[in-house]
């Protein structure tokens, strides 16, 4: 049956009204007591729980009928055992999150606008297969995602639950290629494409915040500010060791599109293709590792600690 929600505008226009509310033990009917972030840094992001609502029961069509994408259309990209998914950004703005099944394996792909962050998970603690909503609340202006089994409250970037039975559990990534819509199907040309039949009535053309992607400025607080790069530049976020490194495409962009480095002891290759504006992290076996794209801001509130590659100069 097809629901209808506040626009997006609405939503964002109440969102900055509460977001400096008074912290409570409760939030969206969410426990924050023994939070693992301060709870009065969790905040309301203006929906009610499930006010975004996921998409539970995916859809998907062959490329060749996904006539709704144009070429430069962003995408997330997931292969697993062979099987090949992208899930357009159009669609995940009003969603953010899509549980799934694909080569056998539970999936969980989110993405939060406000951060730029695309991030795939294995959708299992242990043994116990999750599926995920979208709380409603954010922490460091990203997403917090629940699971419906325990209600425990998952932060996006840090791929760990902060709240409820499952506080302290993480979250296996998954290798995610952030990219447009061109470049994942000539590398992929059999891939499967999340419909828009998603059950709900979307107008899936329309960007629903305005000029965010752009704008320096942010509609929620974070717990650290750098003013090294734009707050919207794109970087490549990685994590090898404990030690969390982060590839600007600013600087990106002035090398050959192929770096070696060396990250928390392990050699990587990060492999920039800059006519579809995208990156990605391969092993010396040409293996994609787990990684994420992000705006800086984000990158940075979660990880102040991070190291940052610079092109060489001349």
């Amino acid at each position: 049956m097809t629901q209808r929600f506040p626009p997006a505008s609405l939503i964002l226009l109440t969102a900055m009204l509460v977001a400096v509310a008074a912290p409570a033990a409760t939030k969206n009917g969410f426990d924050l007591s023994g939070s693992l972030v301060p709870a009065h840094e969790i905040r309301g992001g203006g929906p009610v729980r499930d006010g975004i609502p996921s998409i539970d029961a995916p859809k998907f069509v062959p490329a060749h009928d996904a006539d709704f994408l144009d070429a430069e259309d962003r995408v997330l990209g997931l292969i697993r055992n062979g099987q090949a998914r992208a899930y357009p950004i159009r669609i995940m703005n009003w969603h953010e999150i899509v549980n799934d099944r694909l080569g056998g394996t539970p999936i969980a792909v989110t993405y939060c606008p406000l951060c730029g962050t695309g991030v795939a998970f294995r959708a299992q603690a242990g043994s116990q297969e999750l599926g995920f909503g979208v709380s409603g609340l954010l922490y460091n202006s990203d997403m917090l995602l629940y699971d419906r089994d325990t209600e425990s409250l998952w932060s996006q970037i840090k791929k760990q639950a902060i709240t409820g039975p499952m506080k302290g559990r993480r979250l296996e990534m998954l290798p995610l290629t952030h990219t447009n819509w061109r470049a994942w199907l000539r590398e992929h040309p059999g891939t499967e494409v999340l419909s828009t039949d998603t059950g709900y009535r979307r107008d899936y053309t329309r960007y629903p915040y305005g000029g965010y992607e752009t704008e320096r400025g942010l509609y929620f607080p974070v717990s650290a500010k750098s003013r090294r790069f734009h707050p919207k530049e794109r970087v490549l976020g990685i994590e090898v060791n404990g030690v969390h490194k982060a590839y600007p495409f600013a600087e990106l962009s002035k090398t050959g599109g192929e770096i070696r480095d060396l990250v928390g002891d392990k050699e990587i290759l990060i492999r920039f293709d800059w006519a579809n504006d995208s990156a990605r992290a391969l092993d010396t076996a040409g293996n994609q590792l787990p990684a994420m794209t992000a705006f800086w801001f984000a990158w940075f509130a979660f990880h102040p600690d991070t190291q940052v590659f610079e092109a060489k100069r001349g």
